[in-house]
């Protein structure tokens, strides 16, 4: 019992950093606890995160959770139901209500020193268009989306492209996704293997999962490595746009569009 207590409480420390976040909500829960007369928001502010912690830390919690058949590697997600960021700012904003001019000097200067310039990290970066995602993707999308809102086509797209294709135009598969790029989880896709794991592609064992997949479009880097030009093998460059370049698989589009004449004239 005690291994599996550590075990949560490591998730709890790795999940929180035990650092300022930790520390602002914990200053603005013990103010909210002396000062919320609102009982609906001292269930939810104040009452709720401590029982909340309490069960996440209680070792039997954790086995009735991986006894329920939920994967034991996303019990850290309980963790999210507990609005830190909520807490912190309510617990600011009522400090602020109540010593208007402490209170903006402390919270002014807590958002100065605590914050952090957001474009420093590598997972954002300043907004390029209305949808918030690389220019490039759009770009990508609008050259190999279907001209008919009710068909699809299907893509392989790199793996740095994936997570944003969905985003902008749902109506492009694509026979993987995000869940190939985490190792741990131990996902596997014939499209994948042959498309990232070597170093330098073998087109014909691409080409033979693309197919199987009925995939009519494939959009690798200017710098991926294959063993011969994807013209070679039988594909058609159609553009090359921002370092990518986008084939055309001749065999399955047209696969594709026997399958889509058939259903057109089936209605």
């Amino acid at each position: 019992m005690f291994g599996i207590f550590m075990e949560s409480f490591v998730i709890f420390k790795l999940y929180t950093g035990l650092k300022l976040l930790l520390l602002l909500t914990l200053v603005s829960w013990i103010f909210l606890l002396k000062t919320e007369k609102d009982k609906k928001v001292r269930t939810l502010l104040v009452y709720a995160p401590v029982i909340i912690v309490i069960l996440f830390l209680f070792p039997l919690s954790r086995k009735a959770f991986v006894a329920a058949g939920l994967d034991g590697e996303t019990y850290y997600r309980i963790l999210w139901t507990i609005p830190m960021g909520v807490i912190t700012c309510y617990g600011g904003c009522r400090f602020f209500a109540r010593h208007q001019r402490i209170g903006l000097v402390v919270c002014g200067a807590l958002i100065i020193l605590c914050g952090k310039y957001v474009y420093k990290s590598e997972y954002i970066s300043k907004a390029e268009n209305l949808y918030h995602i690389p220019d490039t993707v759009i770009k990508i999308c609008d050259r190999i989306g279907p001209d008919n809102p009710d068909n699809r086509v299907s893509a392989v797209m790199p793996p740095e492209l994936i997570h944003f294709v969905r985003q902008y135009n749902a109506a492009i598969n694509m026979p993987y996704g995000r869940e190939m790029l985490v190792e741990r989880w131990g996902y596997y896709n014939g499209v994948y293997e042959a498309m990232e794991k070597p170093e330098v592609v073998d087109m014909e064992a691409l080409l033979a999962a693309t197919r199987a997949e009925y995939c009519q479009y494939i959009v690798m880097a200017q710098g991926k490595k294959t063993d011969k030009d994807p013209t070679e093998s039988g594909l058609t460059l159609l553009a090359e746009i921002d370092g990518y370049r986008i084939y055309e698989d001749p065999v399955t589009a047209e696969v594709v569009k026997q399958w889509q004449s058939y259903y057109e004239d089936e209605e």
